[in-house]
């Protein structure tokens, strides 16, 4: 609960934002990035990574000198080193100075390779050092580390991101006005070429890293672009394959439709039995056409709309045992455990699951006997869906479809579990348990 004691210093917090100049909130938003680009984690281990060799060269090279290849800014970095060591040498010589000049400047060129922003404060720090091992000649970087500072910033920079080296030079440059005016030994300054010839090499990485970034923009872009024309591609194929299949199967289950209504009249008093099962022939036909409708409607545009009609959920699972037994097929269902109300995309998952077992055993078990056994368990919902042998004088249909793939792709876009197999008796037996959480389960409740 809020007090006045609270509220007023968030108002006063609120009103001072307010208050504050752009410039205000540019300076605070660059020293921000000061602090995170060279004083947060300044020392943290960031090892340099080793190059990649599937290059257009690279890759040509033999297997061992591949493998070197890819040490090769490792190399570079210690080749670096070297040549300030050798340089602080043969101005000074073996002696406490080349300490100072040589050692500690090659250090932080090698630091470079695995704490690169520690590396350039080592530089940085160790410039004065020059000065202090009596160093006479161009003031305050000596010939070593001259080259030793301008190798780590271009180093730095090269592994960090353009406004690090904006930042880099800007307080290379304090520093120089510094020594300039407090530590000035009255030799010449080096400090104009050091911040030249660092401003053209920071530039030069800067453009690299621009253009790097671009291409990496461009390459995005390309991979959006090129996955944007696959899936209009196969949108493409989608509508053709609805079109073939609207002109071909449509068509012919219009004609058992229609030639099933039409039979009982050809025959003079037909027996019920027949006329009924001609009814039961258009009824299935009629309802396959809508559905395949549907679904041709859902395949051919993204904006299809989905009819009003409710889509079938496991209460109706009555009516599909009703149309099986009609067309020859003698179904019982089983339910165990307490009946709840399940999210909408398992209800319709199982119903096709149980739809496309029992048309399987109409197809290649004719004659035989089905069982439907649905648990609402804790976690879930298990079915299972076992027919007999087939038995009588018909023929099973020849061919195999992909009733069992699409079960299997219903169970397993649900993060379900299913298996379909013979049993040892003839029959044929599907079993499948599909997750529900409780909390699905009581928002479709609510709901």
């Amino acid at each position: 609960m809020l007090t006045t004691a609270s509220v007023r210093p968030l108002t006063f917090l609120y009103v001072t934002e307010m208050n504050r100049t752009p410039e205000y909130r540019l300076a605070m938003g660059a020293l921000s990035g000061l602090r995170q680009d060279l004083f947060h984690d300044a020392f943290a281990y960031r090892p340099l990574p080793r190059r990649r060799t599937d290059g257009p060269l690279t890759r040509r090279l033999p297997g061992r000198i591949r493998d070197a290849a890819a040490w090769m800014p490792h190399a570079a970095v210690g080749a670096v080193a070297m040549f300030t060591l050798l340089l602080a040498y043969g101005g000074e010589g073996v002696g406490p100075a080349l300490v100072l000049t040589g050692f500690i400047p090659a250090a932080a060129v090698v630091m470079t390779l695995l704490r690169p922003v520690g590396a350039w404060w080592l530089s940085l720090a160790s410039t004065p050092l020059g000065v202090t091992a009596g160093f006479e000649g161009d003031w305050p970087w000596s010939p070593s580390g001259f080259v030793a500072h301008l190798a780590v910033m271009t180093l730095v920079a090269l592994r960090t991101r353009p406004r690090t080296a904006a930042w880099m030079w800007l307080l290379t440059a304090g520093y120089g006005l510094f020594a300039g005016v407090m530590l000035s030994s009255g030799s010449s300054s080096n400090i104009p070429e050091m911040l030249f010839v660092a401003a053209l090499v920071l530039l030069v990485v800067t453009v690299w890293h621009v253009r790097r970034e671009a291409k990496e923009e461009v390459a995005a872009q390309q991979t959006v672009t090129a996955v944007e024309r696959d899936r209009r591609t196969l949108l493409e194929e989608r509508t053709t394959i609805a079109r073939e299949l609207h002109d071909v199967v449509a068509h012919h289950m219009s004609v058992v439709a229609i030639q099933a209504e039409a039979a009982p009249y050809r025959v003079e008093n037909p027996p019920e039995e027949l006329a009924r099962a001609f009814e039961v022939i258009r009824e299935n036909a009629v309802a396959a056409l809508a559905e395949l409708r549907r679904i041709l409607g859902v395949v051919r545009a993204e904006d299809y709309e989905a009819p009003d009609a409710p889509q079938p959920v496991l209460a109706d699972i009555e009516n599909l045992l009703s149309n099986v037994r009609d067309a020859g097929l003698e179904a019982d269902k089983t339910v165990t455990g307490a009946v709840r109300l399940l999210p909408q995309g398992v209800e319709l998952s199982a119903y096709r699951i149980i739809q496309e077992a029992l048309s399987n055993a109409l197809r290649h078990a004719p004659g035989s006997t089905a069982r439907v056994e649905i648990s609402y368990v804790l976690g879930g919902l298990g079915l299972r869906i076992v027919n007999t042998a087939p038995q009588g004088l018909v023929k099973p249909s020849p061919g195999a479809g992909h009733g069992i793939t699409g079960m299997r792709e219903r169970v397993t876009m649900l993060g379900g579990e299913m298996t379909a197999q013979p049993t040892q008796e003839g029959g044929y037996e599907v079993t499948a348990f599909i997750p529900v959480a409780a909390a699905e389960t009581a928002s479709e409740e609510t709901s």
